[in-house]
């Protein structure tokens, strides 16, 4: 089988135990507007241009193609780059060439009690790519998923047999906030956070703090009511990046988040603690 993967990083130890590779699948079926990975929105083979040493020429817009007003970057743009700042994000690998090289690191990642994270994007929209990447593993590697939670249940359950750790998002709970937001509904999202807390798989809970959107008083506040009505007691807040509009210009893209970047975001711990969830600002 072949999945689309936009960046490997490695040494990674922000996503998930230990230390890791972490696998950034290509393409999500939300639209979070405050999303800091835009090449991983599309599921197709896009080119991004780096904003370091830009000579601001317009050689590569001239090379792109044009759909009514709208430039995209193509592979012409980066041959007429003349600093190489064009590349391409989005390449196809097999289950087989991803384990190969996933194993490389198989010593490192076993020593240092860490593994593999697959990201995106949306990592379950990949199942069956990543499930027959898994099988390649050497023995000892642990596989963490950092999921959103959008699908069925019929594929989160097929992640969960192959995870060793998860890192669950929890981003809106209203479902017409979600939608406004993030694109589409809630109800597989808080649905399958439920078949995980029963799943026995560990887990960790993920909450972005977005100003006046995600870190309000009523949001919070049922985030910390529904952790507490699944018997979870511990989330990490991930505050809002304010350099998160910097990719969207690389795909020549403007970012309209569609809210006030300059609030300050509210963590609220008291919230949590009513409710016996124990929080950590990352």
């Amino acid at each position: 089988m072949t999945g689309k993967i936009f960046s490997i990083e490695e040494f990674s130890t922000y996503d998930g135990p230990g230390i890791r590779t972490t696998v950034f699948m290509k393409g999500c079926p939300l639209s979070c507007s405050w999303c800091h990975n835009p090449e991983g929105q599309s599921f197709e083979t896009q080119y991004i241009r780096s904003p370091n040493g830009c000579l601001k020429c317009g050689k590569c817009e001239y090379a792109g193609k044009r759909i009514g007003e709208t430039i995209i970057l193509t592979e012409k743009s980066a041959g007429a780059c003349p600093r190489g700042l064009v590349r391409v994000c989005g390449i196809e690998y097999t289950s087989r060439q991803l384990a190969d090289r996933l194993n490389m690191n198989a010593e490192i990642l076993r020593t240092w009690g860490g593994g593999v994270t697959f990201s995106g994007g949306e990592p379950l929209c990949a199942i069956d790519f990543i499930s027959e990447t898994v099988k390649f593993l050497k023995k000892g590697i642990s596989v963490c998923f950092q999921t959103s939670g959008f699908s069925s249940a019929e594929v989160f359950e097929k992640a969960l047999s192959v995870s060793d750790f998860i890192l669950y998002d929890l981003k809106l709970m209203d479902n017409d906030e979600f939608r406004k937001f993030c694109g589409a509904d809630n109800l597989c999202i808080l649905h399958n956070y439920k078949i995980l807390a029963k799943s026995g798989v560990p887990f960790v809970t993920r909450i972005p703090l977005i100003p006046n959107v995600t870190d309000t008083e009523k949001n919070l506040k049922a985030i910390a009511r529904f952790m507490y009505d699944n018997e979870v007691n511990y989330a990490e807040l991930l505050p809002y990046n304010k350099y998160a509009g910097g990719k969207y210009r690389g795909l020549l893209r403007d970012y309209n988040p569609g809210f006030d970047e300059s609030l300050p975001v509210c963590a609220r711990k008291d919230i949590f603690e009513r409710y016996h969830v124990i929080i950590k600002i990352m």
